[in-house]
């Protein structure tokens, strides 16, 4: 049996590694990808948007920014260890809409998204308490914490797919309650957003990738090489360095080929800037 490594030097390692070390540190229980097409979103335009949109003839164009992700997690009584993460997306959405005659007006919206996911958190809900002082209220180690899992999402801005103009009449099982936005999320529009059910709509479907994961508070042994000294000397943060010549720095730009010599095909851009791009370029 191998003997248990404790904190502290190391004999008979390897050379670069010098002792174990605990740390306490973020652990990911589990986590999961996801590459998800919403299909058919309900925009909010903000109150002088939906005016523009009830004479509209088409919308095109349209852009989209990830604001805000809310997260909760619960405990799955069942299932032991594992937790329910539930979701939900904030979107900032800009379109062109076209009214027959003159240039499009840009108007702008909000599209909200949920979604569930199931991961694995292990078990464990101890109270944690820290040393700290804070002036004029209660100190920092006097609050309680704990070591329940956290959920973290990692998510790009998404890619617009698809936008549709359609009449009142046409519902959509989609629709979310604008009372439920909170208001931080309201606040990063110029004007009130527009719930109401009269007048015409536009659904949007989006490409949207993610990671979602699920941490724990841990103490770790991890094996130490030595203290890191940064080796890269500070700059002035002039971009290319101060001083620099600009007549070398242009000299040092590959010779753009083909500008003077356009390749008879195109590659294919498949990665998600590509089709971002492309999908942007079409509307």
């Amino acid at each position: 049996m191998s003997e248990k490594i404790v904190p502290g030097p190391l004999q008979d390692c390897s050379a670069s590694i010098q002792e174990a070390v605990c740390i306490n540190t973020k652990k990911i229980f589990d986590s999961c990808r996801d590459q998800d097409c919403i299909e058919d979103l309900r925009f909010y335009p903000v109150q002088c948007g939906q005016d523009v949109i009830n004479n509209a003839v088409s919308v095109k164009n349209a852009k989209a920014e990830l604001l805000h992700v809310y997260t909760d997690v619960e405990p799955i009584n069942f299932n032991r260890g594992f937790y329910t993460v539930d979701l939900r997306y904030f979107y900032r959405v800009v379109l062109q809409v076209c009214c027959g005659c003159g240039r499009p007006t840009e108007v702008e919206g909000l599209c909200v998204f949920d979604k569930r996911v199931i991961l694995f958190g292990s078990e464990g809900g101890a109270k944690v308490f820290t040393s700290g002082t804070c002036m004029n209220s209660m100190d920092a180690g006097s609050i309680e914490k704990s070591n329940l899992p956290c959920a973290v999402v990692t998510a790009v801005d998404p890619i617009v797919l698809d936008t549709k103009l359609v009449d009142a009449c046409e519902r959509r099982c989609c629709d979310c309650d604008i009372c439920e936005i909170p208001s931080c999320i309201c606040d990063c529009f110029q004007s009130e957003l527009c719930g109401a059910d009269q007048g015409k709509r536009v659904f949007i479907t989006l490409g949207q990738f993610s990671i979602v994961r699920l941490e724990r508070d841990t103490q770790l042994l991890i094996p130490s090489y030595s203290y890191c000294m940064p080796e890269k000397e500070c700059t002035c943060g002039g971009g290319c360095g101060c001083g620099t010549d600009p007549c070398e720095l242009f000299r040092g730009i590959a010779f753009p080929v083909n500008e003077f010599f356009p390749p008879n095909a195109l590659e294919k851009k498949c990665d998600y800037e590509g089709v971002k791009c492309c999908c942007c370029s079409k509307r």
